[in-house]
């Protein structure tokens, strides 16, 4: 399949709506955190892969604002799997040129999550090859609240009036400040929805959804993600005709 990538159309923006560990977990008759356990080497090959193919930016929805309410059991191991995995994946981090960063409310993370992120952030800070986004306690209509009180706040304030609000000002306030929006969008075990996930960024996102579970997810199903991307006209409202003068 990699060779069916056209090499000058790739996407500089991938977005992974990373889901299906439960069900994996459950095929196999164990708990949940297990099928997170073993997605690690899937966001490893997606990371890798995206990184050799020349892709800028990577966004991993990670863990969402709504998986608070999810069984404590499994929250805990999530919050525990993060801080080991960071550590663990700091070197292939280094190794591949691949600078870290993150959105979301990061500081109503575990101290010892919030530690080892930053630590990571600040590590491979001067890397210039990929960047990988973890999207954590995250969600699409949160990232919006906080922008818009932010620019409230600067209004209240005199820095700004009500007629300065447009949208590229909006887009100023968002977690994603100077990231390009994602020109594709992979979502796996085959679920039809966005999940909160960059709501204002996927305005006129490809979407390419897989009926893999996140576990099994390799570097051939990145590239059959992009070789389908390829294969569209965005036309971002217009029509083939405006599209191909």
């Amino acid at each position: 399949m990699k060779e069916l990538i056209n090499s000058d159309a790739i996407p500089r923006h991938i977005a992974i709506i990373m889901d299906g560990n439960g069900r994996w977990a459950k095929k196999r008759g164990a708990a949940r955190i297990f099928g997170h356990q073993n997605a690690i080497q899937a966001v490893r090959d997606a990371a890798e892969g995206s990184a050799e193919l020349g892709v800028d930016y990577l966004t991993l929805y990670a863990f969402s604002t709504e998986n608070w309410a999810r069984p404590i059991e499994e929250v805990n191991g999530l919050m525990s799997l993060l801080v080991s995995t960071i550590k663990k994946e700091l070197p292939t981090l280094q190794k591949n040129n691949i600078r870290l960063k993150s959105i979301g409310n990061i500081l109503s993370l575990p101290k010892d999550a919030q530690e080892n992120l930053d630590y990571a952030k600040k590590a491979t800070q001067f890397n210039d090859g990929l960047t990988l986004i973890l999207a954590l306690n995250y969600s699409g209509r949160w990232e919006i609240t906080e922008a818009v009180k932010k620019v409230a706040q600067d209004v209240v304030a005199g820095h700004r009036s009500t007629e300065d609000i447009t949208e590229g000002l909006l887009d100023a306030y968002l977690d994603t400040k100077g990231i390009p929006d994602p020109e594709l969008l992979i979502r796996t075990s085959g679920e039809m929805r966005i999940s909160n996930f960059l709501l204002w960024q996927v305005a006129y996102t490809e979407l390419f959804i897989t009926e893999v579970l996140w576990p099994d997810f390799r570097r051939e199903h990145l590239y059959e993600a992009i070789v389908g991307y390829q294969r569209r006209e965005r036309r971002f409202g217009k029509i083939s005709e405006q599209v191909n003068s």
